[in-house]
């Protein structure tokens, strides 16, 4: 038997087809104004989800972003700024709806933790969160690192910004330089895979073979925030950790010393002090735990935690 499509499915079906058609030529759009590849690639995710959904109607797009349980208010809030976009570029007059965003702590797991997730995923993605763990790049940022943009002789990584943040140069540990040295390339980019998906798994994997559901906290981000508040940690300079997370504001860096007190309160302050003069006392130093401070009329000051 011949279905006869009725008027009204007709009707959807153009529609969607409109909607395809006119959320190709504002990605399009996007693109010449200059907007980054993150910006136009979460525009599009949203969008193309409408319209596998076959939701074209304003006040449809309203309902589906308020029924979504499982979506928190943040999350919410930045797909309705993405159709907010869509629909001031198609000249709509649509009325935005507003969530109350709950601003949270980060969760910041023990190195102990993060160690255990780096040692217990694959070799690919191993490299990716000791990269993360390293230079507290964003996800975004790590996707876009050439191999090119890697010095092995000086043990450096230069990191393009994303999200209006700044450039900067960041060392990498010989262990890294090692994993990296290893890794098969695949194309011009060392993390070139998408790798949402085999995290949660390798994840889901170890936290139950560990007996530790904390570890089902740590996503990509994670490692940025504990970057920040283990570098504060060591330094007390929060300059030096708004330079290396790339921030332009200092503002979005001072959470790192709430952080910072919060969970090392209990942890002794108390130092060993030990003045260096030269590179054999510099290399002694160093390899019995040594960090160095700071130097002054030709001694370099060198402590480690009592």
């Amino acid at each position: 038997m011949v279905r006869v499509e009725s008027q009204t499915e007709k009707g959807r079906s153009g529609a969607i087809t409109k909607f395809k058609g006119k959320t190709f030529e504002f990605l399009w759009y996007l693109k010449k104004q200059g907007r980054s590849e993150h910006t136009i690639k979460n525009h599009a995710r949203f969008l193309n989800l409408l319209i596998r959904r076959g939701i074209t109607d304003p006040e449809e797009v309203k309902d589906f972003i308020a029924t979504k349980k499982h979506w928190s208010n943040g999350t919410k809030t930045l797909r309705v700024t993405v159709y907010k976009n869509f629909a001031s570029w198609l000249g709509i007059n649509w009325e935005v709806p507003k969530y109350a965003v709950t601003e949270k702590v980060p969760f910041i797991p023990t190195e102990a933790e993060v160690d255990a997730i780096i040692a217990g995923c694959g070799r690919r993605m191993s490299t990716l969160l000791q990269f993360l763990k390293e230079t507290g790049a964003r996800i975004g940022e790590a996707s876009r690192i050439e191999w090119t943009d890697i010095d092995y002789e000086r043990r450096l990584v230069t990191i393009t910004p994303l999200k209006g943040s700044r450039p900067r140069i960041l060392p990498l540990s010989i262990k890294l330089v090692n994993m990296l040295k290893n890794r098969r390339r695949i194309s011009d980019k060392v993390f070139p895979m998408k790798p949402s998906g085999n995290f949660h798994t390798q994840r889901s994997r170890l936290a139950r073979k560990l007996e530790n559901p904390r570890l089902l906290r740590i996503h990509f981000h994670t490692f940025r925030h504990f970057k920040g508040t283990t570098e504060y940690h060591k330094t007390k300079d929060i300059l030096h950790v708004m330079n290396i997370l790339g921030h332009k504001r200092i503002d979005n860096t001072m959470i790192y010393i709430h952080l910072e007190n919060a969970l090392f309160q209990t942890i002794n302050e108390e130092f060993h002090v030990k003045i260096a003069q030269t590179p054999e006392e510099v290399k002694g130093l160093l390899e019995i735990g040594f960090e160095y401070v700071c130097e002054k009329d030709s001694n370099m000051f060198f402590r480690k935690r009592k």
